[in-house]
């Protein structure tokens, strides 16, 4: 599996493009850190986690993948780019706080990034004009 970075990411223009550059295509109920799922969320409590990502949602514009015009008006989910695994956090490896490898989401565009389903993206605002009878 190739290393995906923010700095590849930034340069693809459209939301769809950027959901397609990461998707990870998983499965639905696969387990990711089983039994010890108390160590990932220990790390997410801690200041060093806490202040990346207010970082990442800065660098972001609070913008979902950090698209402009896709604003998260609800909580934002902080994307691992590249799947975290218990061995990174129990060996701190420095890829799973480098902002390079971070990305601001929303829970519905964090769940089709993991199981690969498109229909749960955001759809795109449809604009009206006086006079538009047509249904969206």
């Amino acid at each position: 599996m190739r290393t995906r970075t923010f700095s590849e990411l930034s340069s693809l223009p459209t939301f769809e493009d950027r959901f397609r550059y990461l998707a990870l295509h998983g499965q639905v109920g696969s387990s990711t850190f089983g039994f010890d799922r108390w160590v990932n969320q220990q790390f997410y409590r801690s200041r060093q986690w806490r202040q990346i990502r207010s970082h990442v949602i800065v660098r972001d514009r609070g913008c979902d993948l950090g698209v402009e015009g896709y604003d998260i008006h609800a909580r934002i989910v902080i994307h691992h780019m590249n799947p975290m695994e218990l061995i990174d956090i129990v060996h701190g490896v420095e890829d799973i706080i480098d902002p390079e490898f971070l990305i601001t989401t929303t829970h519905k565009t964090h769940n089709a990034i993991h199981y690969g389903d498109e229909s749960l993206l955001p759809r795109p605002l449809v604009s009206r004009s006086r006079g538009d009878t047509k249904l969206w």
